[in-house]
């Protein structure tokens, strides 16, 4: 790759090293993660850094780490877990050429094995699709993979046609003929419409005598031989004296903008015991934030007309991304679009969906993204689709991401509000969103804060604390009538977040309610809400917990039948406050 990142760093790319992340600046992301050296080595030589700053790699108080992350302020984000980083350029390239409007331009650098990612071909055709001609993907086609070689090997012509095939413009160059690639990089920057692939013949280990081209030296030290090695490499260079290589100034056109605090235009204008479903809400509060800024988008793998995400068109259609039903490359754009803090991006599908990307959204919290997603159709709740669809691991999920904020809104007026701190809360977020239309409990002007839990029923003689969230806290509801004809006073609490989850609020009310609790959710009891709680008490002594939660694969049916028969409904939520009594 030396000659690909000589030529991008110092003949193609724009950029400053004294501002390496300026938003006007050329994005560069390193798909191939595992090549990290060779981008600190440019980095150095641009003169970001000195030199002998290399000679840390890897160490543990260094931040030039094994694969990058945005420990380092040239790096937008973290790569190395391979088919991700074209999604991310291609979010980046939206950004760049439908809301910044600016010359800026986007490069990634792809390997051939990593293009045996279905992520990979998702995206260029997202690219495609959306006329990405600020975006230049290399692929690095050396032929060898880890433990053998790729299936492609050096077939080019085969690369060439499944480039042009997804309306892709694709040049073939000579890896190593710096001539060839400055050549296909102003070419590529003269393409209108489409993308451009340089696909980039190159061979492992270039001019490394007894090593170039040959298999089983991936990732691996040259021990004695790199004495040899570099010696040679010294007797090939010319112009081997001092030199001063300098970036290319870029074009400052990408407009400043603010988007750290942004709020809903209105307060939410429900009535209490209303009938609205929170995945509605969400929909509701896109509109309100898209009001008050134009970067508020949002994004959605074709579920737009039952996540309620198309409502931002209401107030404008560029707001919108639709990124088909290809997940991980959804999850991707939503976190290319969110570097350098250029939009605030909203991501949507239904919540089981979100699982096949949890490798997309793990990188996303490694990279320090702040992208939001939203999940709807969670639980049995839906009903008849059956459990193909119904997101029951999601809150285990976004719960294991570090720095995650976990929202799970119960009525309309909570979902808005989740909305709203989540476009101004850091790392990801996750807002858990229902189907079936719930009744709205809190006024329009309740104030909610993460972290922090509600209670939505008390007395003075409460003998159990009723946790639940979304569906089952209505269910809490239900069941505390039928309790109170016993004379039985349950109290119920709504975590608002899940996480982090309000472990005060849990220990003060369930010391006023006995010391006894039930936890419901319409989830798989490994990883959510009722394991968050015991995780939360651990610490503390003589709580009594009962847990109630889908415990098995489940059927279609109606939602009623099916809260009762996986036993998260009142009647089970008034048994199992029975049993713990």
């Amino acid at each position: 790759m030396a000659e690909i990142i000589s030529v991008l760093f110092f003949n193609t790319m724009r950029y400053d090293t004294s501002s390496p992340k300026h938003p006007s600046s050329d994005r560069f992301v390193l798909s191939k993660g595992h090549a990290a050296p060779i981008l600190y080595a440019a980095w150095a030589e641009a003169g970001l850094f000195p030199a002998s700053d290399l000679l840390n790699l890897r160490k543990i108080d260094s931040d030039l780490e094994g694969h990058p992350t945005p420990r380092l302020n040239f790096i937008d984000v973290g790569t190395g877990s391979l088919g991700q980083g074209l999604s991310v350029g291609c979010g980046m390239a939206y950004v760049g050429k439908y809301y910044d409007k600016a010359s800026y331009r986007v490069y990634v650098l792809v390997g051939d094995g990593e293009s045996a990612e279905g992520s990979i071909w998702e995206a260029l055709n997202f690219a495609s699709y959306y006329k990405l001609d600020n975006l230049c993907v290399i692929f690095d086609v050396n032929r060898l993979g880890q433990s053998e070689p790729t299936s492609l090997q050096h077939n080019m012509d085969v690369y060439r046609n499944r480039m042009a095939s997804f309306g892709v413009n694709p040049i073939v160059v000579d890896g190593h003929d710096v001539g060839e690639l400055i050549k296909a990089f102003d070419e590529a920057s003269k393409t209108s419409g489409k993308p451009t692939a340089i696909i980039a013949k190159t061979f492992k280990g270039r001019n490394f005598p007894g090593i170039e081209d040959a298999e089983n030296w991936h990732g691996k030290p040259l021990g004695e031989k790199g004495v040899q090695v570099i010696k040679h490499l010294e007797s090939l260079m010319k112009n081997s004296g001092a030199h001063n290589l300098k970036p290319k100034a870029f074009t400052d056109d990408a407009p400043k903008i603010d988007i750290s605090s942004i709020k809903l235009a209105s307060e939410p204008d429900y009535k209490i015991g209303d009938k609205v479903a929170t995945r509605l809400a969400y929909g509701n509060a896109l509109i309100k934030l898209a009001n008050n800024s134009n970067r508020i988008i949002a994004l959605d793998g074709d579920t737009k007309n039952s996540t309620f995400s198309e409502k931002i068109k209401n107030v404008n259609p560029q707001q919108y991304i639709e990124c088909f039903i290809a997940e991980q490359n959804l999850v991707g754009i939503a976190m290319g679009a969110t570097c350098r803090d250029r939009v605030v991006a909203f991501a949507s599908t239904f919540a089981t969906f979100f699982t096949r990307a949890f490798d997309q959204i793990r990188m996303g919290a490694i990279s320090q993204s702040n992208a939001n997603f939203v999940g709807s159709h969670c639980g049995v709740s839906i009903g008849e689709d059956g459990p193909s669809q119904m997101g029951l691991e999601d809150l285990a999920l976004f719960r294991s991401i570090p720095g995650s904020t976990v929202f799970y809104p119960s009525d309309a007026v909570s979902c808005e509000r989740a909305v709203e701190l989540a476009a101004r809360t850091k790392g990801i977020c996750y807002i858990r969103t229902s189907r079936p239309n719930t009744p709205v409990i809190y006024e329009n002007n309740h104030k909610f804060e993460i972290g922090k839990a509600n209670v939505v029923q008390e007395s003075d003689t409460d003998k159990v604390l009723v946790i639940g969230a979304g569906v089952t806290l209505h269910e809490a509801i239900k069941a505390a009538i039928t309790l109170k004809k016993s004379g039985i006073n349950i109290r119920i609490l709504d975590p608002f977040t899940i996480k982090p989850l309000d472990k005060a609020a849990i220990v003060k009310n369930a010391e006023k309610a006995g010391r006894q609790i039930v936890v419901v959710e319409d989830h798989y009891g490994e990883g959510g809400l009722g394991e968050a709680v015991c995780g939360a008490l651990s610490m503390e002594t003589d709580f009594r917990i009962k847990r109630l939660n889908v415990s098995e694969v489940p059927r279609s049916g109606p939602p009623d039948a099916l809260l009762e028969k996986y036993g998260i409904n009142s009647s089970a939520i008034v048994q199992a406050v029975l049993q713990i009594l």
